[in-house]
């Protein structure tokens, strides 16, 4: 029974969203909030204080007091008027960006919009909603403008494409709730969780994995981190540990001139999303040494070795979009 009633539920709302979508159709920015795309409904406790009203109003013309009369009628125009305010409080809004920020796996991407209010009143208690995530702005200056983010959870690698977005306001007594749909190309690109322990090789035939070349030996220590898995043995700082420290390891910078090879192929974890993860850890770990890497990829997918952030967005961005991983949320 449940099973058919969530069934009941999922379709009614497919068949609300798509005719919301031909009646308004795809939205453009900036964006303008006209009044025909605004929709009003009462909340519970508009619904509770409509029964309330039908009960006062039933008692006055059963006993014939017109004081009782006259507070029904008075209460029911000031729920039209609140009704009345709450449209007016989202019409004529306008949306000047919006844009969804890249995250890794397992953790949150924001979801940033940009809106002017071009009316001298302010604009109160508006709130995003997609997925079951909530970002509320409490207030818009008159002839003014904000910036809210949406926090939306990165559960997984992939391309989310978002199809609609609710914004909606309940402004100024909560009995009645305005809301629109925002139907904008919104994507949002997940990159896998940067995990692994592996030691990064190197680029060139005959070198072990995690072993450095030097360029006329003249490489400077630079720092210690935790000892990981595939560490080779020569770099621990073995003084340190003998002063009771726990493992770890030298690193060194400078004129190394070494190119770390980071190739999808000579990984043999049988998982891609393991494989996929062990790559993103050696681009952050390369761009935080300042070391320059090369990224290959299955299919073709090839960048030169280089360093920078518009190098580790590319090589980030590739991860991400591996084996075209994508999702679209309602």
């Amino acid at each position: 029974m449940r099973k058919a009633v969530s069934r009941w539920r999922d379709s009614l709302r497919a068949r609300g969203a798509a005719w919301v979508l031909r009646r308004q159709g795809e939205d453009r920015l900036p964006l303008e909030l006209a009044r025909r795309r605004i929709y009003v409904l009462p909340t519970r406790a508009g619904l509770g204080f409509g029964v309330l009203l039908l009960a006062m109003l039933l008692a006055g013309l059963n006993y014939a007091n017109s004081l009782a009369l006259m507070l029904t009628f008075t209460l029911a125009a000031f729920a039209v008027v609140a009704m009345n305010h709450c449209h007016r409080n989202l019409q004529g809004l306008r949306v000047l960006a919006a844009h969804g920020a890249p995250a890794f796996a397992g953790g949150h991407s924001l979801l940033a919009f940009t809106l002017a209010n071009p009316a001298t009143l302010a604009r109160h208690a508006l709130r995003f909603e997609a997925t079951g995530a909530t970002a509320e702005l409490p207030s818009i200056d008159g002839e003014g403008s904000a910036r809210v983010e949406l926090p939306l959870p990165a559960a997984s690698r992939g391309v989310r494409q978002l199809d609609r977005v609710r914004l909606c306001t309940d402004f100024p007594f909560g009995l009645v709730r305005a809301w629109t749909w925002l139907h904008l190309p919104l994507e949002i690109v997940v990159y896998p969780a940067p995990l692994g322990s592996r030691a990064p090789p190197l680029q060139g035939e005959g070198r072990e994995s995690g072993a450095r070349t030097t360029q006329t030996g003249r490489d400077e220590w630079r720092d210690l981190r935790p000892f990981r898995d595939g560490d080779s043995p020569r770099q621990v700082a073995w003084k340190a540990y003998a002063r009771g420290l726990p493992l770890l390891v030298k690193e060194y910078g400078g004129s190394t001139g070494d190119i770390l090879e980071l190739d999808y192929s000579r990984l043999e974890d049988p998982d891609p999303e393991a494989r996929l993860s062990q790559l993103c850890r050696w681009i952050i770990d390369a761009e935080a040494a300042g070391a320059s890497y090369a990224l290959r990829l299955p299919g073709g997918v090839a960048f030169p070795a280089s360093r920078g952030a518009a190098h580790r967005l590319r090589c980030l961005e590739s991860l991400a979009r591996f084996g075209a991983a994508s999702g679209a949320d309602r």
